[in-house]
């Protein structure tokens, strides 16, 4: 899940000049000792601005960062991630490692996918396929009692660690505050989206959080053994939180590696979900159908747009973006790199519209002024607003 970033560059205060000079420091060690070292310092200094909300200096070192170091860059957002999903509690006279675990579930649908509260029983038998199938025998847990949307995740680390500051008490026995969903942003109703299981995990420092920690060298403990099991026996209960919806379960892990997966995972299956609603919506079959392809972002690729059409009108019916992460973005214009465009073509053809078409070059990432919803590429390569026809089934609803 892309960490959201600031309007406007924040003002670089001594706190913010501090996180820079560490971050600078770290990334240019030389040895596991002074890593340490510098290590100690930032997880003295970042956790003060979480516990204090204080976003601000982390953002502005951040966006310093990447405009003038980014190997120290990657250094500073790989702490802050660590920092705001893990932490050490003390309770009884017994330190305890906290990670704030989610539990990411890709959903393609023709209705509405759910969100909202997770029934006791729901959450018992969710808790014990999770300590049965992927925590360690010495972890506690608790679960947030919500099947959560990514609109309401946390929008900074410091909400980020809010949540894992009152998942991991509870885990451990403390009576807290549940944690605040975001409700700035309604939750978008897509046809091909993730939900997510939120809980923390504490074990007694030191000690392994996950079953293939446990058992090293195990293969029916190993990464994909655990996926298989708990996809498997949360089925039943992840079904009943989902109906009207296919889904795949991804395996329960650390809050951001989890995000980043379920980010990958829930684009192809976007594609997939769109070709399935149209066919109904608009009374065509795929191979009756155009896509059209375009990459947008501000002077290099940050994500592609995909419009879709009948074959014989320039219309967008709907639209799909395929975000491009990390690496990714650099990748796509190496030489003897798989295209995106490619493998989005490739899916689609698989899907059955045979007809894709790219449109060369950049375009600016534009969106609607009055409801914010992405503008998609026609095939005469300009972005505009999609719209089905006036005799087209309504967008997607919620399923009874």
């Amino acid at each position: 899940m892309a960490r959201s970033r600031s309007q406007s560059a924040p003002r670089m205060t001594r706190d913010a000049t501090r996180l820079v000079a560490l971050a600078q420091a770290l990334n240019r060690s030389g040895s596991r000792v002074e890593d340490v070292f510098w290590e100690n310092q930032l997880g003295d200094s970042i956790p003060k601005l979480l516990k204090a909300g204080q976003d601000a200096p982390l953002e502005a070192a951040l966006d310093h960062l990447a405009q003038t170091d980014v190997g120290a860059y990657e250094v500073l957002i790989e702490q802050a991630e660590t920092l705001s999903e893990s932490m050490k509690i003390d309770k009884n006279g017994v330190r305890y490692d906290v990670l704030l675990v989610v539990a990411p579930i890709v959903a393609w649908t023709r209705y509405a996918i759910p969100t909202g509260p997770i029934s006791a029983s729901a959450q018992q038998a969710l808790l014990a396929q999770l300590h049965g199938h992927v925590l360690s025998s010495k972890a506690r847990s608790a679960l947030m009692p919500v099947l959560v949307s990514v609109d309401q995740m946390p929008r900074t680390f410091s909400e980020t660690w809010q949540w894992l500051q009152r998942l991991g008490s509870q885990a451990l026995g403390a009576e807290t505050t549940k944690p605040t969903l975001n409700t700035e942003v309604e939750t978008a109703n897509m046809l091909a989206d993730t939900r997510y299981i939120v809980g923390a995990a504490a074990v007694p420092e030191g000690e392994p959080i996950f079953r293939w920690q446990e058992n090293l060298g195990d293969a029916d403990a190993s990464r994909d053994a655990c996926l298989a099991q708990w996809a498997a026996q949360a089925q039943p209960t992840l079904a009943g939180l989902l109906p009207g919806c296919g889904f795949e379960s991804l395996l329960p892990d650390a809050y951001y590696v989890s995000n980043r997966e379920a980010d990958r995972q829930v684009r192809p299956l976007s594609l997939r979900a769109a070709v399935s609603w149209l066919e109904g919506a608009v009374n065509l079959e795929a191979s009756q159908l155009r896509a059209v392809v375009a990459g947008c972002g501000e002077g290099r690729v940050d994500e592609y747009r995909i419009g879709f059409t009948a074959r014989s009108s320039n219309d967008v019916y709907y639209g799909c973006v395929w975000p491009l992460y990390g690496r990714e973005e650099d990748l796509i214009s190496d030489e003897g790199q798989p295209d995106v465009v490619d493998e989005i073509a490739a899916l689609l053809k698989e899907y059955g519209v045979s007809d894709v078409r790219r449109i060369p070059g950049v375009l600016p990432p534009e969106y609607c002024e009055d409801c914010g919803a992405p503008y998609f590429p026609n095939p005469l390569g300009e972005l505009v607003h999609a719209e089905l026809p006036e005799d087209a089934e309504a967008a997607p609803a919620h399923f009874h």
